[in-house]
């Protein structure tokens, strides 16, 4: 079953991270901007459950889109968080979305993202901008030492660490802002 294991961590600037990356010959990965449409039956019931279902398109700089459904199981929450996660490719992310609305899934939420990848140590960096949320760097590794590891070569040993989604985060701010529906670019 594979395993979605990352920290997610709150930041002031990405450049101080994208510096101390370069310096430590971390790989480039890509630069995207992401459309995310979360999904659930009318009653909630998957949300309620702890469950995760999403359609991502992500569109590099080159304006290249991929799409990826994804579904995750409830979050063991930790030092860090884990997950279930099974993915797969797409051909077409708005096809994917009516295919799942087709099925009696409703989206109850949207939200863009720009994204910066990164690859050190056997993890994945990514430098995040979630819609009017701030800034945030997400560390993913095989294991909490591998991730820690990295986080502490970046100097992020202080960063604030969230454990909610980013999913959470947007629903909290749509509804704190009274945004309806839920979309946030």
């Amino acid at each position: 079953m594979p395993t979605e294991i990352e920290i997610k961590l709150r930041i002031a600037s990405h450049e101080p991270v994208r510096r101390r990356l370069i310096e430590l010959h971390a790989q480039r990965i890509d630069d995207v901007v992401e459309t995310n449409w979360i999904l659930d039956r009318p009653d909630g019931s998957l949300r309620r459950q702890g469950f995760g279902l999403r359609v991502r398109a992500a569109r590099n700089v080159d304006g290249k889109e991929k799409a990826i459904w994804t579904f995750k199981g409830p979050p063991v929450i930790g030092a860090v968080k884990s997950r279930e996660e099974l993915e797969t490719r797409i051909d077409n992310a708005q096809m994917g979305v009516q295919i799942l609305q087709r099925l009696g899934f409703i989206v109850v939420l949207e939200y863009e993202k720009r994204r910066e990848s990164w690859s050190l140590d056997d993890c994945q960096i990514e430098l995040d901008e979630p819609a009017k949320l701030g800034l945030f760097v997400e560390i993913e590794g095989e294991s909490e030492s591998a991730i820690r590891s990295v986080q502490k070569k970046l100097g992020l040993e202080s960063a604030e660490s969230i454990a909610s989604s980013y999913v959470q985060l947007t629903a909290d701010y749509c509804d704190r802002n009274f945004i309806f529906p839920r979309v946030l670019r």
